[in-house]
């Protein structure tokens, strides 16, 4: 098969994509980040719309120039829908603000030289770097929310791999890459030498295009209750010591009985063990607000929530590990037991903690057990 044809159906198959892709999260059947996979539909359609002109030509339709300005216009709008919908899985219950307004000035500009454009080919240019490098600010901002997102969910639950939004890190360092090496390749065509296949790029695109789709979809609310409560555990930010001495939360006759009467549940209850605890419940449990919670575990403890509660996951962990009654149970039951919600998570966290993964554990404590039998066995032997 000619690679002129593989490129066509490569092609064909990535457009195809992005298009159903889209409609399936703008009709959110799974009714879930409603606003977030709202934007995110948006953003695929859009993204849809670079490879739409190479389709018309493969099916032998020409284009109008009025359709291609508008492609050409709508295409500068793509980075916009990726962050709101970034926003959106945030904060569910954000709302656009008159400051948001400053993300049209861009478009407003690019709109002003494209109409411009078509008989001046250094506007043309222009529109085309504008078009590229609009992206990249975009990418890096989301890359400072996703990892300013995933420092304060460890200050409200005991389980961050399944709403760290990981994938969307990954996703904004590919769009980076991609975008660097589209912009070589362009370079290379205009100055070195005209290449007129595509196929690898593309071919990386639709892997970046099934992969991002396969998380979106798996992705579930990342803040599973009431809108109150929603604005209860936003509130609560990742503040410096010096912040939260200044602002006591809990009087000081107070502090040292609370910090007992936690440990106390802790002990007793094991709420530790439950996958979905969060701030939010531990602080029903104990009696006070999600904001003295937070305040008793940064200034009582020195640590936050994650940390707090997977600290004592981990111990009661290595007591199963090594006892004699689970040890058929494999290292996914153990997780389970012990409270967590994945194998990943689990060996994650102990590595973190212990330095070694669980299996690795589990293996050196029944080598010294064997050692120490052997020795004793030994001693006794010399004994007689």
């Amino acid at each position: 098969m000619p690679i002129e044809n593989i490129q066509k159906f490569v092609l064909v198959l990535l457009y195809g994509s992005l298009v159903l892709q889209s409609f399936t999260l703008l009709a959110n059947p799974m009714n879930v980040n409603k606003k977030a996979n709202f934007a995110f539909g948006i953003f695929m359609f859009l993204w849809s719309g670079y490879w739409i002109l190479d389709i018309l030509q493969i099916c032998g339709l020409s284009a109008s120039y009025h359709f291609i300005f508008l492609v050409r216009f709508l295409q500068i709008f793509t980075p916009l829908f990726l962050f709101f919908s970034v926003v959106f899985f945030i904060n569910p219950n954000y709302y656009f603000k008159k400051r948001d307004l400053i993300c049209l000035v861009v478009p407003f500009i690019y709109l002003v030289l494209l109409l411009n454009a078509d008989e001046n080919k250094l506007l043309n240019t222009i529109t085309l770097l504008i078009a590229v490098a609009h992206n990249l600010p975009y990418v890096a901002i989301i890359y400072y929310k996703i990892r300013k997102h995933q420092k304060r969910i460890e200050t409200i639950s005991s389980d961050t791999e399944s709403i760290n939004l990981q994938w969307l890190i990954k996703l904004s360092l590919l769009l980076f890459a991609t975008i660097i090496i589209t912009v070589c390749y362009e370079l290379f065509n205009a100055f070195i030498y005209k290449m007129h296949q595509n196929l690898v790029m593309d071919l990386l695109f639709l892997f970046i295009v099934y992969s991002t789709f396969y998380h979106v979809l798996r992705q579930k609310e990342i803040y599973p209750v009431s809108k109150v409560q929603l604005e209860d555990l936003l509130s609560i930010e990742t503040e410096s010591e010096e912040k939260t001495e200044k602002k006591k939360l809990i009087p000081d006759e107070d502090f040292e009985d609370l910090k007992e009467k936690l440990l106390t549940l802790i002990d007793s209850q094991k709420p530790y063990l439950e996958g979905d605890l969060n701030l939010l419940k531990l602080s029903e449990l104990i009696g006070i607000s999600t904001h003295q919670l937070s305040y008793l575990l940064n200034n009582g403890f020195g640590e936050n929530f994650f940390q707090f509660i997977n600290k004592y996951r981990i111990a009661h962990a290595k007591k199963l590990l090594i006892s004699d009654t689970y040890y058929k149970m494999s290292v996914l039951g153990i997780a389970f037991e012990s409270g967590f919600n994945s194998k990943t998570a689990f060996n994650t966290m102990f590595k973190k903690t212990m330095g070694i993964t669980p299996s690795e554990f589990r293996k050196n404590q029944k080598e010294a057990g064997s050692t120490e039998k052997d020795n004793l066995h030994g001693f006794s032997n010399k004994s007689f």
